[in-house]
């Protein structure tokens, strides 16, 4: 106790410090606490009375958790979450320090918590997670990670941990697959695209992934939610039981977007039983801002800026397809640090066709050159070349001054543009939202 105590002071001295220091998002605080009691997870989520709940998975978990987070607190229940998005253990650490008394025994009904994939094994080392929720598995820094089997293996042993629930996405035969490795007792329900929209699926799923031809999705049962979209905000979660949600709209579009906010519903679902209300999910859906970098809108002196994190083949291509039909003034941003993985190669899997028509302003980051490169490949005419962030993001804006334009940016650069405009125009502060996933 003593020891908790002790670790939970030194973590909110640590994060007083890295907040005066400008460094709200960072891990340090969590490093830290766990430093002076490695069980620190452990005791804090002990008396966290009705499920711990990880959603991993390559594409979607920000904002996923921050969806079913929404859903939970709308129907009442306290929420132990990492708001930060960061999702390493000592992020989770980090981001829970603020709200732990000295005593380490977190006060909350569920804990829900976004975590990397093969971090989540780590987590599960020290906490079991009663629910667990699988998204999706596609090519992402794979320089980290190594092949789509081995993602799918840590996938397969975090859903084996889970004691009383899991929730897989039915069109992902990678992440269907783990129903076999779910123990007998746990309940398992599916979430996915209506038959309706199948043919949509490649805009939400790697294309070039072979799955063995003897794959046959599992039979849904009457706690899978369905995706049926209406347009590219509004849409409804369909149940075999007859608790359809919707029609809901969002205020972040695209199929991707609602793809998670069906995971989040069929997870709520789950663990609210017959408290769920769908007229109180679609309220708590509409009302959900878009999470920080994923389609989050800046006002620019009266013009918008669209703010979209990309990372992999499969997220950049549906940022393409969801936000780069309209031709605005467009400018990419590109890193190669470890948070975004060293390899860039992934680049050479997009298709930036649609962006050949107005061309883009301004390419910067430390694989400017890279990027503009590529873009040559594809007959897409390059502006300016600025690898300093900054600087780019200055001429950028003072370029295009009365007309909108989007931002296509890796993490760690996206980070970076996000603390700048956070700096100059009124936006929530680093750490107030999520960050990565």
């Amino acid at each position: 106790m003593l020891r908790t105590t002790a670790a939970v002071i030194a973590g909110k001295a640590a994060r007083a410090a890295t907040r005066l220091r400008g460094g709200g998002g960072s891990a340090f605080p969590g490093l830290v606490a766990e430093r002076v009691d490695p069980r620190l997870l452990a005791h804090a989520l002990a008396d966290v009375r009705d499920g711990i709940v990880v959603v991993t998975g390559t594409n979607g978990k920000t904002t996923t958790t921050r969806m079913l987070v929404a859903l939970l607190r709308a129907h009442g229940k306290a929420v132990l979450t990492n708001p930060t998005g960061s999702n390493f253990t000592r992020g989770v650490i980090s981001s829970m320090l603020k709200d732990l008394p000295l005593s380490g025994r977190a006060r909350a009904d569920f804990a829900v918590l976004e975590l990397d994939e093969a971090h989540a094994l780590r987590f599960t080392e020290v906490v079991t997670p009663t629910h667990a929720l699988l998204l999706n598995i596609a090519r992402d820094q794979l320089d980290r990670f190594a092949e789509i089997d081995h993602t799918a293996r840590l996938l397969e042993k975090l859903a084996a941990q889970a004691t009383a629930g899991v929730v897989l996405n039915i069109d992902d035969p990678y992440v269907a697959r783990s129903r076999e490795c779910v123990q007998p007792q746990v309940e398992v329900r599916y979430f996915g695209l209506h038959e309706s929209t199948a043919h949509r699926l490649p805009e939400i799923l790697e294309t070039d992934v072979r799955f063995d031809e003897d794959y046959h999705p599992p039979q849904p049962g009457p706690g899978t939610g369905l995706l049926q979209p209406r347009d590219e905000r509004e849409f409804d979660v369909l149940f075999q039981d007859g608790e359809d949600v919707g029609p809901v709209m969002l205020r972040q579009r695209g199929l991707a977007a609602m793809i998670n906010a069906t995971a989040a519903t069929t997870t709520a679902r789950m663990l609210l039983g017959d408290a769920f209300d769908p007229s109180t999910a679609r309220s708590a859906l509409a009302a959900l801002q878009p999470p920080f970098g994923r389609g989050e809108v800046v006002d620019i002196h009266g013009q918008p800026l669209e703010l979209v994190l990309v990372k992999n083949p499969a997220g950049f291509t549906v940022a393409l397809s969801t936000y780069g039909s309209s031709p605005v003034a467009t400018m990419i941003a590109i890193n190669d640090e470890h948070a975004d993985g060293r390899d860039i190669s992934w680049l050479y899997d997009v298709s930036f066709e649609s962006l050949r028509e107005r061309g883009v302003s301004m390419t910067s980051g430390v694989r400017a050159y890279d990027m503009a490169l590529r873009l040559s490949y594809d007959d897409v005419a390059v502006a300016r070349i600025e690898p300093s962030l900054t600087t780019a993001l200055d001429a950028f804006l003072a370029a295009h001054p009365d007309e909108p334009k989007r931002l296509f940016c890796t993490y760690t650069a996206m980070m970076a543009l996000r603390r700048t405009l956070a700096a100059r125009y009124d936006l929530p502060e680093f750490g107030e939202e999520g960050e990565d996933g």
